[in-house]
């Protein structure tokens, strides 16, 4: 079994910190290992601790707490080898927080592709967290966060104890324009849905099977836009798809498809009918990093369709539906004419 990673992401101020610092004291994270930054950003002072060695504390509750070393890599090897020689206790999840400006997306890349660390971890969830109070202003002035919430699992908003209702409900519009796919809790800063943001291995039959049908539950009938200041290059929409897909032109098309524009496509999650199983096939993907296709135990409704949600910035949906289309329909021909051989 490989330990689930959680990337805890989110601009400048707006509560990754109080996040943490919940989640040190927790019970339920007793098994769990924290890389930051630096020690300081999130105030452990009153966190009673025992320094396991430089660069590595031992919380009271159990929790191993690090700070990043030379690189990402090399921090999460260590404390993976560490663990295995009984340097420091082993632990069962790892969360990442990255700094406020960061794109997430190079972390989500090490998990995935770094063959090291592949053997023994593997991608849970992408935690968000959005101000409340100041939220729809970032998004309109800070590229960056609109990419954290566009890639996240799962959006906390914070300081909701701050803002008015209104305020928060248009925000929540919003961000759910912008990511479908993604749960959304609140936070006052002393409590949030725990079980929600972190309690799911996404990775897990079970667990996606429920995350799939979350998501399906929100996803509009139309194409919807993020129609922000970023509406015209952010936006995220969905692709659907009647008739049965072959695998393997998907794929290849797939494949191609994140090899020119990686860059530009921020999430992609969906669920597909494909013509070798009679089973749906769940996929996701972060720009340039697809993870392992699930395949499902069981639909979660009576609907056959494939629906894929897109979240671009920059890039002509029109272009994508057509360039899936030709692929999909090549596949078909090519089928047609060796069975008429």
């Amino acid at each position: 079994m490989t330990i689930p990673v959680n990337v805890v992401t989110g601009f400048l101020g707006s509560g990754k910190t109080t996040l943490l610092n919940a989640i040190l004291v927790r019970p339920e994270f007793a098994d769990a290992a924290v890389i930051v930054n630096e020690f300081g950003s999130v105030g452990l002072d009153h966190v009673l601790m025992e320094e396991v060695e430089e660069g590595i504390l031992l919380l009271e509750s159990g929790c191993i707490c690090c700070t990043i070393r030379s690189d990402l890599k090399e921090t999460i090897r260590s404390l993976y080898d560490r663990a295995a020689a009984g340097v420091i206790p082993r632990f069962n999840r790892l969360l990442i927080e990255t700094t406020g400006l960061a794109d997430p997306a190079p972390i989500v890349s090490t998990i995935a592709a770094e063959p090291v660390i592949r053997n023994h971890f593997h991608l849970g969830n992408i935690v968000c967290t959005v101000d409340a109070v100041v939220g729809a202003e970032t998004l309109d002035n800070q590229d960056e966060s609109v990419k954290q919430a566009s890639i996240a699992d799962r959006i906390l908003l914070t300081k909701t104890d701050l803002a008015d209702e209104v305020t928060i409900d248009a925000l929540e519009r919003r961000l759910g324009r912008l990511n479908h796919a993604a749960g959304i809790t609140r936070s006052t800063g002393s409590g949030f849905d725990a079980a929600l943001l972190f309690g799911e291995d996404l990775n897990e039959a079970g667990n996606r099977e429920r995350e799939v049908k979350r998501w399906l539950s929100r996803v509009p009938e139309d194409d919807d836009h993020d129609h922000s200041a970023h509406g015209d290059e952010t936006r995220s929409f969905v692709v659907d798809y009647a008739t049965p897909i072959d695998w393997t032109a998907f794929g290849v098309w797939l494949t191609a498809l994140l090899h020119v524009h990686g860059e530009r496509i921020l999430r992609v999650k969906g669920l597909l009918n494909v013509r070798e199983s009679e089973m749906p096939v769940a996929i996701h993907g972060v720009q340039h990093v697809v993870h392992p296709p699930m395949h499902l135990n069981h639909w979660p409704d009576n609907d056959r369709t494939s629906r894929i949600v897109f979240i671009t910035r920059g890039i002509d949906e029109r272009a994508i539906r057509r360039s899936l289309a030709t692929f999909v329909d090549m596949a078909a021909r090519l089928d047609g004419a060796a069975a008429a051989a």
